[in-house]
């Protein structure tokens, strides 16, 4: 059954009093009990009257409002971002990625993001793209800036616009440093180099202005003579190409031949070095024997002569397949064969024997006998 229907036990009402009349509850009622719970949470006793229902909706009103301020302070940075908190617009702190807090109405907190790389890209235009060599000659470069947030201070308040400095400063460095180099080196070897100096100079540039952003990387995309002269230059890159083929190709010849020209050098060095030698060699060994028998000449002269006259005739006579024979007591020659007969007997075939056999001419013993008599004259004289 309803509370305030007859019957009920003891006719109470939900907010605790005695009502044995039907009707709905009194409002100031309820409004004093909710005066009382708030009053006595903020040390205020318990009112009486219109005035104390006044107050205690002033002081619930008041703690909601507190309360609703403090929750609109809570905040959350995410991982990649800080988040700068200015109290009443000047800077405070830089809190970390995480759930914060901030007394909203006096601070006020703006977060930057410091891990994205953001990009720029230079010499789209024309004003841009287009400037002037050490040597006087005009280029066209285009370039792309990789960048970060390093500080998110000095990123905010130092400078009024971060971005465009960047801008302004990556132009003056490639302005000065091209300026500072010949076209050929900016467009061929040197490129590296240019953009490894552009960087430097632009970081230096950031870090003393103190812009908060720090050059992660910094590209060359396009190096190029203008438009207008773009046949001659083409022409002389070819030509410039050719010389340095040619080159190749010579230096390639040139180590191909020099090694064999220094082996073959080398080559007939050794072989007159070893002639040299043989010869040296042989005068000495031919010295030691002349001597030898120099020793022995002198003992014995006579004996000497003739052994000495024996192998000159040796030696001369050795290798002639004639001999001629001075008879005794006349003026003819006798020619003998001897080159037959001196001939090494060579084993003959069964059919070939018999007509070797007769082919060798038989001396008489009276030739022998002549030639044993000419060799004893000839010891004797």
């Amino acid at each position: 059954m309803a509370w305030n229907e007859p019957g009920n036990s003891g006719g109470k009402d939900p907010w605790g009093g005695r009502n044995s009349e039907q009707g709905p509850p009194d409002l100031d009622e309820v409004v004093r009990k909710l005066q009382d719970k708030f009053g006595g949470l903020f040390g205020q006793g318990r009112g009486r009257g219109n005035g104390g229902a006044s107050a205690g909706s002033a002081g619930m009103v008041l703690a909601l409002a507190l309360a609703l301020w403090a929750l609109s302070g809570i905040y959350i940075v995410d991982e990649g971002q800080r988040g700068v908190v200015l109290q009443f617009g000047s800077y405070k702190e830089t809190t970390m990625p995480g759930l914060n807090w901030y007394p909203r109405f006096i601070q006020t907190v703006e977060t930057v993001d410091i891990s994205s790389v953001r990009s720029m890209e230079l010499g789209r235009r024309a004003d841009e793209a287009l400037m002037l060599t050490q040597d006087e000659n005009i280029i066209d470069v285009k370039f792309t800036v990789q960048y970060q947030v390093k500080d998110a201070r000095d990123y905010l308040f130092n400078v009024r616009d971060p971005d465009q400095t960047l801008r302004e400063a990556t132009e003056s460095a490639i302005r000065e440093v091209i300026g500072q180099s010949e076209m050929d080196f900016v467009i061929t070897g040197g490129r590296s180099e240019v953009v490894d100096r552009i960087k430097v100079l632009v970081q230096s540039i950031l870090d003393r202005y103190r812009a908060g952003l720090t050059v992660v990387n910094f590209n060359m995309q396009d190096a190029q003579a203008p438009e207008q002269v773009q046949g001659a230059f083409a022409d002389a890159v070819k030509a410039r190409e050719d010389e340095q083929r040619f080159k190749n190709e010579a230096e390639a010849y040139a180590n191909d031949v020099l090694p064999k020209a220094r082996g073959q050098a080398a080559r007939l060095i050794e072989e007159a070095n070893a002639y040299r030698d043989q010869v040296i060699a042989a005068a000495e060994g031919e010295t030691a024997r002349f001597l030898s028998v120099l020793a022995q000449y002198e003992k014995a002269p006579a004996v000497t002569r003739k052994r000495l006259y024996l192998e000159s005739m040796e030696s001369v006579l050795g290798q002639s397949s004639k001999v001629l024979v001075d008879t005794k007591g006349g003026n003819n020659l006798l020619y003998l064969p001897l080159d037959k007969l001196m001939q090494r007997e060579v084993p003959l075939g069964a059919g070939e024997s018999a007509a070797a056999s007769s082919a060798v001419p038989v001396q008489s013993p009276r030739t022998d006998i002549r030639l044993r008599d000419n060799v004893r004259q000839r010891e004797v004289r």
